[in-house]
């Protein structure tokens, strides 16, 4: 099985270029355009680059076809392996099909569904093996012998690197003046080979890479630190317990800083980018603007290019995102009130609710497993208001008719 990570060959400019060249027509020139919304909300001049509008929704074919363009006829005969979390299995398995190559991807069994079934799509042999992706490489490895396939690394391999790092040729292309580039992490392959090009064809631009805090493994490796990598993430699609040692080698040369970005943040971006910009971006593409919303000061009055890596969330997961920020913002909360059990008590607090605007969207009755008397109950309703303020008002009318209220928010507790 053939595998280019065995030996640390550097990355160069005139590797990107190539690059680009080779996937010129092939792979989408996706928008790069300035948020007007997010510039004037967070005070820094925002650029944006949808990498989230490639055909697998992903940046990571730039990687996948520079690499499978350079196999040899007879390793095209025999075909490819990946191991991938969802986004590199879709661009193998895309660019795979165009060129005849028959590709298999390992995937980790809790890979969201839409990435599975969209890797499926492009006529790739899809196997979920490992709890990890670390276990699906080792899979992937073993399987790829024994058949003789050629392993093609998500992110540890120069071929790869330098394909990714098309992504800021572009970005500087349509806006030389840029001062950052804030770029998601996982195995690194993305921030390695835009750090090669950005910082070749720009020296004093700044590069900041951004990983989910549960997965700090990239952060780890450049600072010295050991935090601990576990848990589920919104960002699965950067969740790499083992960077690529070529991409660590760059990152250590050419990156600036590495940050780390809470749940919650990573929910706030995904949800602004949805309700701004009208896009699309999973958590792992959301994380360059999580970092930004997280620590507006450090980037007021700068010029920030920020890449959506991806756009491959399961829709339960960004209807479920969607509705925690409503709570968060005070616009979907859940009411207990304890109430006489008696005729006619529920229209009296709905009747208080709708004159004072809010919008009853679940309702439901506990009997059973309360504290109260017999002759009460405990009513629970989930209603919607325009923001906290309005909430604090309705709650005001209601305690004014004599109601008890407890109120539990997205903000963690009780209001």
């Amino acid at each position: 099985m053939a595998d280019s990570t065995d030996t640390l060959t550097p990355v160069t400019l005139d590797d990107v270029k190539r690059a680009a060249k080779l996937i010129k027509g092939a792979v989408v020139r996706t928008p790069c355009d300035r948020s007007t919304t997010l510039s004037h909300d967070l005070g820094a001049d925002i650029w944006l680059k949808f990498e989230n509008l490639q055909v697998t929704s992903s940046d990571k074919e730039r990687g996948a076809l520079n690499r499978l363009s350079a196999l040899t006829k007879a390793e095209r005969r025999r075909g490819v392996i990946a191991m991938s979390a969802g986004n590199h299995a879709q661009g193998v398995a895309y660019h795979a099909g165009r060129l005849g190559i028959p590709a298999t991807i390992v995937m980790p069994e809790g890979t969201p569904a839409v990435k599975a079934e969209n890797t499926k799509r492009w006529g790739a042999h899809v196997i979920l093996e490992g709890k990890t992706l670390e276990d699906a490489a080792r899979f992937a490895r073993v399987y790829g012998a024994e058949h003789g396939l050629v392993f093609v690394h998500p992110y540890n391999d120069p071929l790869v690197i330098a394909g990714q790092g098309t992504v800021a040729l572009e970005m500087l292309d349509a806006a030389p003046d840029l001062e950052v580039l804030i770029v998601p992490v996982g195995g690194g392959g993305l921030i390695a080979g835009m750090a090669v090009a950005a910082k070749a064809l720009k020296p004093d631009i700044e590069i900041v890479g951004v990983e989910a805090a549960l997965y700090p493994s990239m952060y780890n490796l450049v600072k010295g630190t050991h935090l601990p990598t576990r848990g589920d993430t919104l960002a699965e699609g950067i969740a790499v317990a083992d960077p690529g040692a070529i991409a660590g080698e760059i990152i250590g040369r050419l990156v600036d800083d590495i940050v780390l970005v809470s749940e919650t943040d990573l929910e706030r971006a995904t949800f602004a980018l949805l309700m701004i910009e009208k896009t699309v971006v999973e958590g792992a593409g959301s994380a360059g603007l999580a970092a930004l919303m997280a620590d507006r000061q450090r980037w007021k009055g700068r010029k920030v290019g920020l890449v959506l890596t991806g756009g491959n969330i399961d829709p339960r997961l960004l209807a479920s995102v969607l509705t925690r920020e409503l709570a968060r913002e005070g616009r979907l909360s859940r009411l207990t009130i304890d109430i006489p059990d008696r005729p006619g008590e529920l229209s009296r607090v709905s009747a208080v609710l709708g004159q004072a605007g809010a919008n009853i969207v679940e309702v439901y009755h506990q009997r059973v497993f309360t504290d109260l008397p017999a002759r009460g109950t405990e009513l629970n309703l989930v209603i919607e208001t325009r923001d906290r303020s309005h909430l604090e008002g309705v709650l005001a009318q209601l305690e004014a008719k004599g109601y008890r209220v407890v109120v539990k928010t997205g903000a963690g507790g009780a209001a």
